[in-house]
């Protein structure tokens, strides 16, 4: 009986693993779309700064009955200034949006609100990081729709553009003002 070397074995043994995991990995609805352990779930605590004079939103103000945004962000992320149009618009709408601004220096946070516009309802400052750890950010920009309970109904990862509006988001808030 011949003798099988392993280390011809291996190699095709290790394509075909990985092949098969790939493909069970691209059955999910959206392969692009990051999961998050938030949705369905209430919304974490917020531990914010002040940001500029007013005081920064609260975890009541996430609960306060009202569909909402919570739109993480900062000046030097050019995603955050190509999607800010849209929050504007969004606000101009009625929608209230809640920004944190993430682990930016003050000056050039507020810089950045005027320069562009503040479409912010409430704004604070997440200068450690620990409030983004515990709503789980991958990064900036990135919103989540709240219910008016504070449910987390949909995390997007990215800037948001005229598709993700129309796909994602607006479905979304019809979802929490449903509940």
């Amino acid at each position: 009986m011949p003798k099988v070397n392993l280390l011809m074995v291996a190699p095709p043994a290790i394509f075909f693993g990985l092949a098969a995991l790939f493909y069970i990995g691209m059955q999910r609805e959206d392969p692009n779309a990051l999961r998050s352990a938030r949705e369905g779930q209430p919304a974490p605590a917020v531990q914010l700064t002040q940001l500029g004079a007013a005081q920064p939103f609260t975890n009541e103000t996430l609960r306060d009955g009202e569909v909402k945004l919570v739109n993480y962000w900062a000046s030097w992320c050019g995603p955050c200034r190509a999607e800010h149009p849209l929050l504007t618009d969004l606000a101009q709408e009625g929608l209230p949006i809640y920004g944190i601004n993430y682990k930016d220096d003050p000056e050039k946070a507020l810089a950045f609100l005027d320069e562009l516009g503040d479409p912010y309802a409430g704004v604070g400052a997440d200068f450690t990081g620990r409030t983004a750890l515990e709503w789980g950010l991958y990064g900036v920009p990135e919103t989540y729709v709240l219910a008016g309970d504070g449910t987390v109904i949909l995390r997007f990862a990215g800037p948001l553009t005229d598709d993700v509006m129309e796909r994602r988001i607006r479905p979304a808030l019809e979802d929490a003002a449903s509940r």
